[in-house]
């Protein structure tokens, strides 16, 4: 059996894919928190002496990028609770058993989560600029997809590794939800991380979500804390790392 199955691969995205666009309630379900936050907090703020944001830049313009990450997040994340439905009806058994390689299944399982969870993001960003928000320029759309690759593989490979341990999706929803959250507050999404306390400053430095953010920022807006070529590099080592991690747990999962 091939190590990687181009065939199956695109078998699971297009079937992942055609899951979400035949599900409207998930797609307007799965952005009504992110604008909630969006639209708060960006015009709750509207005018406000945040410390930290960077020179010339509105708390709004500040904030969508860290909205998309945070709608990333969420998105990717939870495909994992795609792996748990599949259990659920019995069709991850007969993939499981089908003659396509494991580390086929999951290439296709990232493929189809990062799809999606990247149409997620873009409407975020696409509603956001008649909110008020403006690009730095149309030729930042293709950085900017870069990072939103990058932040969707690296959570896809996180969903689909916690998923692995988990039997039931009551149980997985639970521990993603306190994940999830420490992720994004700790990531700058809504406020400089410079603002936060010493040691907490050093837990949002591991946080990959931080790099995306950052490095959307960067691309859309033209400001950004750390060198884009690094939050590239960070996130590029944690989506490997992901990955490698969400095959090798996938691996071990049981056919029964």
């Amino acid at each position: 059996m091939s190590l990687v199955d181009p065939l199956g691969i695109y078998g699971l995205w297009l079937r992942d894919v055609k899951r979400f666009l035949r599900t409207p309630s998930q797609i307007i379900g799965s952005l009504t928190f992110p604008l909630m936050f969006l639209l708060f907090l960006g015009f709750g703020f509207s005018g406000a002496a945040i410390p930290g944001l960077p020179e010339g830049v509105d708390y709004l313009q500040y904030l969508v990028p860290g909205i998309m990450g945070f709608t990333m997040l969420l998105g990717a994340s939870f495909a994992g609770l795609a792996i748990l439905s599949d259990q659920d009806v019995g069709f991850l058994k007969e993939i499981l058993v089908a003659p396509v390689s494991r580390t086929s299944i999951v290439l296709g399982r990232i493929a189809g989560g990062s799809t999606t969870a990247i149409v997620q993001a873009v409407l975020i960003l696409v509603l956001s600029i008649p909110l008020g928000f403006e690009l730095a320029g149309w030729l930042s759309i293709p950085l900017a997809a870069v990072f939103l690759l990058l932040i969707a593989i690296t959570f896809v490979g996180f969903g689909i590794a916690l998923a692995s341990q988990f039997s039931d999706s009551e149980g997985f929803g639970l521990i993603v939800q306190f994940i999830v959250f420490p992720l994004f507050f700790l990531s700058g999404a809504i406020y400089p991380i410079e603002g936060l306390p010493g040691p907490v400053q050093y837990l949002a430095l591991i946080n990959p979500l931080t790099y995306g953010v950052d490095g959307l920022r960067a691309a859309l807006v033209g400001a950004s804390t750390y060198s884009p070529l690094l939050d590239f590099g960070a996130l590029v080592i944690s989506s490997i790392v992901m990955v490698s991690v969400g095959a090798y747990l996938f691996e071990r999962v049981e056919t029964v």
